[in-house]
């Protein structure tokens, strides 16, 4: 089976190395490399980028590496979309900063690391986590510099298939002209019928990470990443969080037997949810907020009061005031806009990425697109595979995943064989009393080609990365099983559920 996965490998490297002429059609329009080159001392830009988040900020260096002429525009006033402004980066900034101190509170002594009193000094804890955005900000705005990518504060609209009319931040108003414009304007927080968001008493996750004090109860509407994220956050400092969800799960996308043994952990951290629950009416006043829930199914309402409202119900695209209806760009009816494999929208000229597109609303997928999009607007090739993008949710332990859960292999009637190894049988965990999580794997039975990893433990989202390396390359459990892993580390736990899904591992 070894032998097969190289003979994979190879074949994949003499496919994927291979690049097309000089030439090359897009979108109906053939560019070629002279072409874009020829008129990058122009007035008229090869790329524009709408929108600086991880997509179009990478997507904006990518074009200028290529040798294109590129501008990129966004309202905030500094780059890094979401992401690194109110998202991604803040969050997990957070994540680490609340981890520290449960850890001094908790488990410290333990390790025989005594201390004195622990408090929470919040203010500096956000001060932190602004230091880190603030950085990093800058220093992609020194990455356009480097690479000479014009940038352009403020909003952009669509006037035609070439032409982008900016709203600058300083008040006036510029067109941006462009041989191809990518879309890559991201997306806004989910709404909730009869739910305002004050960002006071009743945040989005915008909201729920600059909160001026940790309240005492924390009710969070949404059992999906960013909910359990924050929940965590504010859990770890001290509130009484429970999470509400529509649905009968907590993270629906995840793998079923690695999501419940993950709700268990979060209930262990005394995490409270009310499952199959919808909020029907909320009520704020200056001491807190009513909610009134209801089975999903209809039945008796009850009332649960709390001091902070968390809305996490999901994300959807940001594509207000662009301009894309009068263009007559295709939408699907979730307000996608449709792209074909090379991120073309159906009309010439226009070219979209990211959270506004089909596909997984992650800040990496984002990424992926918007060097792919640009390598075919340059006459290459590019490609994403949205089915080998790993999912990552950031609490203790994390939970990482990358290919399919048990459910849809199943769903696919794939003859399958599952290995496992739990964490508690790990010597590098057990040394440092981290032990809790598992690492499942999902391998074709008669291939033994590696279908999916889904990982709980501590730095899962690390963890995973050779997994989606072995998944790329279509590898075989035994592949992972028969590669040498460095002893004490919690890979080897992945080396060991390997060992149990082609074979039997050693440590159980």
């Amino acid at each position: 089976m070894a032998m097969a996965s190289l003979a994979r490998r190879k074949a994949y490297f003499l496919t994927t190395t291979s690049r097309v002429s000089s030439s090359s059609s897009v979108n109906g329009f053939n560019y070629s490399f002279a072409r874009c080159f020829a008129t990058s001392g122009s007035d008229e830009n090869d790329v524009v980028v709408i929108g600086g988040g991880p997509g179009g900020y990478v997507a904006a260096i990518k074009a200028a590496q290529l040798g294109l002429k590129t501008t990129c525009i966004e309202k905030r006033g500094t780059l890094g979309g979401t992401c690194l402004n109110v998202g991604c980066i803040p969050s997990k900034a957070l994540l680490h900063s609340s981890h520290m101190y449960h850890e001094a509170k908790h488990s410290f002594a333990s390790h025989g690391v005594k201390v004195g009193s622990v408090e929470v000094d919040l203010p500096a804890m956000l001060g932190q986590k602004d230091k880190a955005v603030s950085n990093l900000t800058r220093g992609i705005e020194g990455l356009f510099k480097k690479n000479k990518v014009t940038y352009v504060k403020g909003y952009g609209k669509l006037i035609s298939s070439s032409e982008v009319s900016v709203e600058t931040l300083d008040g006036e108003n510029t067109v941006v002209k462009g041989k191809n414009i990518i879309i890559a304007t991201g997306s806004d927080v989910r709404s909730l019928p009869g739910i305002t968001i004050d960002e006071k008493k009743i945040v989005s996750s915008t909201g729920a990470l600059s909160l001026s004090e940790v309240p005492k109860r924390l009710v969070v509407i949404g059992a999906g990443y960013i909910g359990l994220e924050m929940g965590s956050v504010w859990g770890r400092l001290g509130s009484e969080v429970t999470v509400v969800e529509f649905g009968p799960d907590i993270v629906p996308t995840m793998d079923g037997e690695v999501r419940k043994s993950f709700k268990r952990v979060l209930e262990k951290q005394k995490m409270k949810f009310k499952l199959e629950t919808k909020v029907v009416g909320v009520e704020t006043s200056d001491t807190g907020v009513k909610l009134t829930l209801e089975p999903a199914a209809g039945g008796e309402q009850t009332i649960l009061e709390t001091d902070v409202v968390l809305v996490s119900a999901g994300r959807v695209p940001f594509t207000a005031g662009l301009g894309l209806d009068k263009l007559g760009v295709e939408m699907d009816k979730a307000g996608r806009i449709l792209v074909d494999h090379k991120f073309t929208t159906n009309v010439p000229g226009i070219f979209a990425i990211g959270d506004v597109i089909p596909g997984p609303m992650l800040a990496h997928k984002a990424e992926e697109d918007g060097v792919a999009c640009v390598e075919f607007i340059a006459g290459k090739e590019g490609h994403v595979d949205y089915d080998l993008v790993p999912g990552v949710v950031y609490t203790h332990p994390e939970v990482a995943s990358v290919g399919k859960t048990e459910e849809q292999v199943k769903a696919l009637g794939v003859d399958y064989r599952v290995g496992k190894f739990p964490f508690m049988a790990n010597s590098r965990a057990k040394a440092i009393d981290d032990a809790e999580g598992i690492v499942k794997i999902i391998a074709e039975k008669e291939s033994d080609r590696i279908l999916g990893v889904h990982i709980m433990s501590p730095n899962a989202g690390e963890l995973i990365h050779e997994a989606v390396l072995a998944v790329h390359y279509g590898a075989s459990s035994e592949d992972i099983a028969r590669t040498c892993h460095a002893h004490p580390t919690m890979s080897e736990a992945l080396k060991e559920a390997a060992m149990a899904t082609y074979d039997k591992p050693i440590h159980i």
